[in-house]
């Protein structure tokens, strides 16, 4: 197990989102043969969790990928993609 001290820094949160249309195509291939966790899938694709936790909210919230069932014991939601069975969720409006 690696600690806080050991790890890469991260990188500028603005370089991982500019990734994100460039890493649909391997998460929705982490998720074909069935759902899986932010953990999981970041393991599936070789990115860190913090980076692929950007890429998987920003595909959730244009539809790509769907929350099914309930969180685990770390927090994690499992994410399937939507077509896989499933419909696209429908997002509450959020006021700021």
């Amino acid at each position: 197990m690696t600690t806080t001290a050991e790890k890469k820094p991260l990188r500028e949160i603005i370089e991982v989102i500019r990734e994100e249309p460039l890493m649909h195509k391997p998460i929705l291939e982490a998720v074909a043969d069935g759902e899986k966790t932010i953990p999981q899938i970041a393991e599936a694709i070789g990115a860190p969790t913090e980076e692929t936790v950007y890429w998987v909210m920003g595909m959730r919230r244009y539809g790509m990928l769907v929350e099914t069932g309930e969180e685990d014991g770390d927090g994690y939601y499992s994410y399937a993609a939507v077509g896989a069975g499933l419909d696209a969720a429908d997002l509450e409006e959020c006021e700021y």
